[in-house]
């Protein structure tokens, strides 16, 4: 069903809707996109989420953002519903892209995690990592990840998402390339994306294992709570003290 809004806390929320036609070029399956209605929603994102007023002030003032994102169960073809696909802007004045920090709220996702290295202007993928998450999982992306998310179940997937307020998701390298360097199909088969020179084989790792041994996050209590623990979500602003 189409999710018109959302009510969070006192307030209601209304999405930015991702469709198809805003995706034709990173899906795998031609011969579905052909004859698809290009006007099909996919997902739905809402920006700038909190509970109230004050804790809006509070997320502003430290410089952050929390997200909601909506993937109702569907496939695109052969291949299962998925996000676009980003990579994320460098932090002023340094060699380290934005973090961001993921959490399942419903359902399950994968999250396909990929590096990049350009060379003489030749991009090469040098890692290639998918981390499967359920209901309570916490999943940062690191540094210099770029990453789709797939909903690779029946169920509708709930994720919520901090990030820092400056970030603005990078959609056009991956556009570019007709996708990530991978695409999982509903038979649960991952297939290299052609259009790539190399692509390394895929890593799998649990949340835990993606995150800085720093930042122990569990999956016990909602993600919107660490709020009251600000030093928990200092790695979105100043990653370096963790990825050296």
């Amino acid at each position: 069903m189409p999710w018109t809004e959302l009510t969070f806390g006192n307030r209601t929320f209304f999405p930015d809707v991702r469709r198809l036609e805003e995706m034709k070029e990173v899906i795998y399956d031609k011969q579905f996109l052909a004859r698809a209605n290009l006007d099909m929603e996919l997902y739905y994102m809402f920006r700038d989420v909190a509970r109230d007023e004050a804790d809006a002030k509070k997320i502003e003032e430290r410089g952050l953002r929390y997200d909601i994102t909506i993937i109702p169960p569907s496939t695109l073809g052969v291949e299962f519903v998925k996000t676009a696909g980003h990579y994320h802007p460098y932090l002023p004045g340094s060699n380290l892209t934005y973090p961001e920090l993921y959490e399942v709220q419903e359902g399950e996702a994968h999250y396909l995690l990929q590096r990049r290295s350009e060379e003489r202007h030749v991009e090469t993928i040098t890692d290639a990592v998918l981390v499967k998450a359920k209901r309570g999982d916490k999943v940062l992306i690191p540094p210099d990840y770029g990453h789709v998310t797939i909903n690779p179940s029946e169920s509708t997937l709930k994720m919520a998402n901090w990030v820092a307020r400056t970030f603005s998701s990078i959609y056009e390298p991956i556009k570019q390339k007709g996708g990530a360097a991978y695409f999982e199909l509903t038979t649960g088969e991952f297939i290299k994306n052609e259009r790539y020179d190399e692509v390394p084989d895929i890593r799998y790792v649990t949340p835990s294992e993606i995150r800085p041994k720093e930042l122990e996050l569990g999956t016990d209590g909602a993600m919107y709570e660490l709020l009251k623990h600000p030093e928990k979500l200092e790695v979105l602003i100043k990653p370096a003290g963790f990825f050296d």
